[in-house]
């Protein structure tokens, strides 16, 4: 297993041949995002978008507190607004970095998810949380609003109306209802917690192709909110990437012999 450190903030590890975990850490300040962690996050996600080995990523924290708390309040205190408005693109490119990462991201969510934690969160494809989530995007009590997608992200998918409910109030929201809310997509098992939980998932996601999971992901990337007909044509493209790849024949043989599929990969 091996591991990559992005300026003592982050760091990448490998499980098993097609899992990585792309690790928050930055503890003593709940993963609070400041420029330098946004800079890291940036690159970590660069690094594997770039890595045909990964078949599945998951976002966690080493914080025992928080999965991320959100911006860095304190640094951004202490900013001229000139200086704010050039830290934008940085902090943007950590939550895009997450959002376009090529194969399925779960996030495993323990503790609080609050503002651009929660958003770093919602950027991936699936959320497991566990009891101890608290999860929220209480922007606007602090005179902004969610700028790391949370206005686009939430509510695509809870629906307009709940993500505004949830916007407006800026109220936090435990495991329990979140997952009602459908804010997350999976509670830990009671003997378990988040990062158990979804490296678990990740392991039984990557199992299978790699060149279907990464079209799958973009089909439906691509194709949400379009027409019927374009989103279709979408999927269509998408297909033809992987019916003529090596993973294609692989599945199909193996599934013929009653056997475990070894996928030739990307």
């Amino acid at each position: 297993m091996g591991e990559v450190r992005y300026g003592g903030l982050v760091r990448v590890e490998r499980h098993g041949e097609y899992v990585a975990e792309l690790v928050l850490d930055r503890p003593t300040a709940m993963n609070a995002v400041s420029t330098a962690m946004a800079e890291a996050i940036a690159a970590a996600c660069t690094d594997l978008a770039a890595d045909r080995t990964v078949s599945v990523t998951v976002l966690s924290s080493s914080s025992t507190k928080a999965f991320c708390v959100g911006a860095d309040l304190k640094e951004r205190n202490s900013l001229t607004d000139a200086e704010l408005g050039r830290q934008r693109p940085v902090a943007r490119a950590a939550y895009t970095g997450v959002l376009d990462l090529p194969m399925p991201a779960i996030a495993a969510v323990h503790g609080y998810a609050l503002g651009g934690g929660f958003e770093l969160a919602l950027a991936c494809d699936l959320i497991v949380a566990d009891d101890s989530a608290v999860v929220g995007l209480p922007e606007v009590s602090v005179g902004v609003i969610p700028g790391g997608g949370g206005t686009q992200l939430l509510p695509r998918r809870v629906g307009a109306a709940r993500a505004a409910e949830l916007v407006f109030t800026a109220r936090r929201v435990p495991a329990a209802e979140a997952a009602e809310l459908g804010l997350v997509d999976q509670l830990a098992p009671a003997e378990s917690d988040a990062r158990s939980a979804a490296l678990d998932l990740a392991a039984r996601i990557a199992a299978n192709s790699p060149v279907g999971l990464r079209a799958a992901k973009r089909a439906l990337r691509l194709g949400h909110g379009l027409d019927l007909r374009s989103g279709l044509d979408v999927e269509d493209a998408a297909w033809r990437t992987v019916a003529f790849s090596p993973d294609r024949a692989e599945g199909v043989a193996a599934f013929a012999a009653k056997r475990p599929p070894a996928w030739p990969g990307l």
